[in-house]
């Protein structure tokens, strides 16, 4: 596989239609390879009826795409409109059946996200994104910073219209951005050129945006030391 492959896409924030997506988890991961992206997430909407199902299939895409190839993929999840209090114990859950990432759908501005729900991600030690956090505040962006919790910028729509604000609070408090596409159909996958544009847009420098896609190369061998 190409050696440049490091320099184009890490992606782990996608879907499947496990839940709303509308691809199998062989097609994603077929077509995140063909574009030449180094790694992908598989990470489903997840709430207490469906996470261990979810969880199962994302490790076994993992396991046999293995045999196939070196682009790496990550079995998660993406815990979705739970009540807050149940969101530190489905993360640790989730660590437990097998996923190597947990993301947390955040307070978008374009969905009624559960009040509280950045705040209880950014405290639990097992979430590693808090997705379109939206409006998120100073209070939890610290508490992320805190614990590691990578604040998400993301190039979905109507999620994105707030990616300024979250990249205006990470940089004031010195939190940590990551890029994610949120895909959910075939024309969802970004370019890692695209993705430049994306942070360029959300007010991000150069050199503010090529951190945002280091961070992810850094989750990412995080995830996989911990293999």
């Amino acid at each position: 596989m190409p050696a440049e492959r490091v320099e184009i896409m890490i992606d782990l924030h996608t879907h499947t239609f496990a839940s709303d997506g509308v691809l199998l988890h062989s097609e994603i991961i077929r077509r995140a390879f063909v574009a030449g992206y180094r790694a992908i997430g598989i990470t489903d909407h997840a709430d207490e009826t469906n996470i261990e199902d979810l969880i199962l299939r994302a490790v076994k895409a993992a396991e046999i795409w293995r045999t196939y190839s070196d682009m790496v993929v990550i079995p998660g999840v993406e815990i979705t409109h739970v009540n807050p209090d149940s969101i530190g114990p489905l993360a640790a859950r989730a660590k437990e059946l097998g996923a190597k990432v947990v993301v947390v759908h955040g307070e978008t501005i374009t969905e009624p996200v559960a009040a509280g729900t950045n705040s209880e991600a950014v405290r639990s030690p097992d979430v590693d994104i808090l997705a379109h956090p939206g409006l998120i505040n100073r209070e939890d962006a610290l508490q992320a910073v805190k614990n590691g919790v990578l604040l998400e910028i993301t190039a979905r729509e109507g999620h994105s219209a707030a990616n300024g604000h979250v990249a205006a609070v990470s940089r004031d408090i010195g939190a940590q951005t990551i890029l994610n596409s949120d895909a959910h159909a075939p024309g969802d996958l970004i370019t890692r050129l695209w993705g430049k544009t994306i942070l360029s847009a959300a007010g991000l420098t150069d050199g503010e945006a090529i951190e945002t896609l280091r961070n992810s190369e850094n989750l990412l061998n995080r995830l996989l030391e911990a293999q």
